[in-house]
């Protein structure tokens, strides 16, 4: 443990553990969310009084937007922006940071250049840059790979009682994929899994110091084998996409290799994490709900939209923050400059409002697609079109393989409180004699 490592993580997490804790314990419902593992474990309730008080509520820690309008005009209003401004927070952070600034060679999903942090004019030349080459006829050209894999993966299981799908499946299958994105040879893809699972918690705040450490060191490691990445492919090129980011030069100049890591670490995160849970708790949906896993046998049309409800009744990134910008409204509530806000776009997309009977899960809901999960306006997910694509294919094989699928002990959730899902699902294929072990999980089921 080193002091610059204590230091660091004091700064940009131990302070907010004692504040989250604070406000956990006077009451408020957004701290209740981060700090109670019950109210984590199944947010919705809190959520729905978190709505019961207005469109746009102010917290202890900040202000809170559940209503699916105020969350919407969040994410699309120029009002606001994303990533955090130093000069915002306590004053022994700031001056801990300055002290013991982050190595410049490492870049998370949180830091920038990541698209997730960065805004206008920076924001909008990555986004055209990446867009140029992760186009819809690109993502079109991976459904091949994508159905190959799953079937490989598949194959793999048969025969074996009981089985953990998301170590055996649900990971397997879109780091597959990240692969064939990235260019990484696919003996990489145990490497990749675990970067990916100790990195994840970045994306939260309050993480412990041992969560804060794996990170770091996670992100260390990717980074150094990433930058000796670049390298290779602009010596010998391939046909992947970030070959092509690589070699990419037009009027905006060409992109760096922090610029090209930061690009590779959030296609890593968005394109892997999220769709994990996607996978993994879209299964769980459909063994919990066997009529709604009949009505898809029975019309295979369905399943493009059963996608949508999924994400839409579990969202894979639960909250997203952004900064006002200057004074503005939202839904008659005025936001002061300077303001943080979260919007709680797993409550979002529960809005009785928006959403019929929004805590049933029905794969035949009619604006299901109406979901905010992968956000909205100009930080629209990019990869939105390829998490779509694996979640119909790989659920759908997975079914049409296993029709009998059931639950077969105890699941266990992600720690992680932005991201939610799964990181254990056993499970066995076939029918089984007795009735299977029914497990507490997310969410609330009819």
């Amino acid at each position: 443990m080193s002091l610059k490592s204590r230091a660091r993580w004091v700064s940009l997490h131990g302070i907010a553990r004692v504040v989250i804790g604070r406000a956990y314990r006077r009451g408020d419902l957004h701290a209740r969310i981060l700090a109670d593992p019950a109210a984590r474990a199944n947010p919705y309730p809190t959520y729905d009084e978190i709505r019961a008080r207005g469109p746009l509520v102010k917290g202890r820690l900040m202000m809170q937007a559940v209503s699916h309008p105020a969350v919407t005009s969040i994410l699309r209003s120029d009002a606001f922006a994303v990533g955090f401004d130093p000069e915002t927070m306590p004053w022994i952070s700031r001056k801990l940071l300055q002290r013991v600034a982050a190595d410049e060679r490492i870049v998370g999903p949180i830091d920038p250049p990541s698209l997730l942090v960065t805004n206008p004019p920076d924001h909008t030349r990555y986004r055209r840059l990446v867009s140029r080459v992760f186009t819809a006829k690109a993502v079109e050209a991976l459904r091949g790979r994508i159905e190959e894999r799953t079937t490989e993966l598949l194959d793999a299981l048969e025969d074996r009682e009981p089985v953990d799908l998301v170590a055996e499946y649900a990971s397997l299958l879109p780091v597959t994929v990240i692969a064939e994105i990235l260019g990484v040879p696919l003996e990489m893809r145990q490497t990749f899994l675990r970067w990916g699972t100790l990195a994840a918690p970045v994306l939260d705040v309050g993480l412990t110091y041992q969560q804060f450490e794996e990170s770091e060191a996670a992100l260390e490691q990717m980074s150094d084998w990433m930058y000796a990445h670049f390298d290779s492919l602009r010596r010998t090129p391939g046909d992947d996409i970030v070959s092509k980011l690589v070699h990419l030069d037009d009027e905006s100049g060409k992109l760096d290799d922090r610029e090209l890591l930061a690009i590779a670490g959030l296609l890593l995160a968005a394109g892997f994490e999220t769709t994990v849970n996607l996978l993994g708790t879209g299964a769980v949906l459909l063994m919990r709900h066997p009529e709604q896993r009949d009505a898809l046998a029975a019309d295979p049309g369905l399943w493009s939209n059963a996608v949508d409800e999924m994400l839409r009744y579990e969202a894979p990134v639960q909250a997203t923050s952004r900064r006002a910008l200057r004074d503005t409204e939202i839904c008659g509530v005025t936001v002061r400059e300077g303001s943080f806000v979260t919007a709680m776009i797993g409550g979002a997309n529960r809005d009785p409002d928006v959403f019929e009977d929004p805590d049933r899960f029905d794969v035949r809901r009619p604006n299901a697609r109406e979901h905010l999960a992968f956000s909205s306006g100009a930080h629209y997910c990019i990869g939105a079109s390829l998490a779509r694509l694996e979640g119909e294919i790989g659920l759908r094989r997975l079914f049409e393989r296993f029709p009998d699928l059931s639950l077969a002990g105890e699941l266990h959730q992600r720690p992680t409180r932005t991201l939610r899902g799964y990181d254990r699902i056993p499970v066995t294929l076939t029918a089984r004699r007795s009735t299977p072990t029914r497990a507490a999980g997310p969410g609330r089921t009819p």
